[in-house]
């Protein structure tokens, strides 16, 4: 029997257009009546990196090999990329964008990719700082993990 396991994520980037930046990232992972929280936190990176980390390191606890996973994030860019499957033409042309360019955080999306093959992972966009319990605290754990580098 597959268990339900729910992971909600989110990122953070202070001064998301300099160099010299501090990125964070947070996680809460739900199964059955078990709840999980995780954080962690970057130097010079961008918000888009830390979206991608917190979706990585939160399918990255789960122990079972069989679960069914509801990933929640508020991240258009990781939610239309899985969904619309972006990443089958990325893959396809060598991890080139339609205009040719390299794919951005190709690193994190091959990790994700991964991640994503081991379970069944349903990818769910929530609206982000709009009231929802969890994303506003995945959100907290991220400028945790911001704070704590």
């Amino acid at each position: 029997m597959n268990r339900m396991v729910e992971v909600y994520t989110d990122g953070a980037c202070s001064g998301n257009q300099f160099k010299d930046n501090s990125g964070g990232w947070g996680a809460i992972l739900f199964s059955g009546d078990k709840r999980k929280e995780i954080f962690g936190g970057e130097k010079n990176t961008t918000n888009n990196r830390m979206e991608l980390k917190a979706c990585i390191m939160g399918l990255s606890e789960i122990k079972s090999t069989d679960p069914h996973v509801k990933l929640f994030s508020d991240s258009a860019y990781i939610v239309n990329c899985i969904n619309n499957k972006w990443y089958v033409k990325w893959e396809r042309n060598g991890w080139k964008t339609s205009k040719k360019e390299p794919v951005e955080n190709k690193d994190l999306w091959v990790e994700l990719l991964r991640l994503t093959r081991k379970f069944n992972v349903e990818f769910i966009k929530v609206k982000g700082h709009s009231g929802i319990e969890h994303n506003e605290r995945a959100d907290e754990l991220a400028n945790k993990g911001m704070d704590s580098i």
